[in-house]
């Protein structure tokens, strides 16, 4: 019985990950395309036109939001939805999460630290707050460095002194992937 709930536990980690990666193509491609479908007439309609539309409007978004005034039209929406009480924790936890993904390649080897928490104990982090360490901790050469939790969203900031912090050669990527699953690396099939 221990074999056949071990071989099972075996199989699911081997078609799991690759099922809900395409689950999850086909979920972006079908919503896509039913979006697109109803405005479209019939004649001018082809297979995977809402795909293209869905990526046309991302990357027209990411260009527009690069100009002045709808920079500034942005800016201003978000300090208004920034007032409202239970919005705004579940805005403000979205936008700080994806900050974390759009650290520039640059930042790349600044970004991914080390934090010694005790000899011999380390936690992987991500610089993040190098400006608030300094205001709130004047005196002090401290850096704020944000911890993910594994196998959760969320995580919390740690203002350490700059002595406990080294910088990792490794990726902003990989590194969220290692802090994320707690270590846990796949096995290639």
């Amino acid at each position: 019985m221990k074999k056949l709930l071990s071989l099972s536990f075996q199989g699911l980690a081997a078609i799991l990950p690759l099922s809900l990666t395409l689950y999850f193509i086909y979920w972006f491609m079908s919503g896509a395309e039913a979006l697109l479908f109803p405005y479209v007439p019939q004649q001018f309609y082809f297979p995977g036109m809402g795909i293209i539309t869905a990526c046309v409007i991302i990357l027209l978004t990411g260009l527009l939001v690069n100009v002045f005034f709808v920079r500034w039209i942005v800016a201003t929406a978000n300090r208004q939805v920034e007032k409202i009480p239970l919005v705004k924790s579940i805005f403000g936890a979205i936008r700080d999460t994806l900050t974390v993904f759009q650290i520039s390649d640059k930042e790349n080897s600044k970004a991914v630290v080390s934090v010694e928490i005790q000899p011999n104990m380390h936690l992987i982090g991500f610089i993040t707050a190098d400006q608030v360490a300094e205001e709130v901790f004047q005196d002090e050469d401290k850096i704020g460095v944000y911890i993910p939790l594994s196998y959760q969203i969320g995580g919390y900031t740690l203002y350490v002194s700059r002595q406990q912090v080294t910088k990792l050669e490794i990726g902003v990527e990989e590194a969220m992937r290692i802090a994320l699953t707690g270590g846990v690396k796949a096995k290639q099939v």
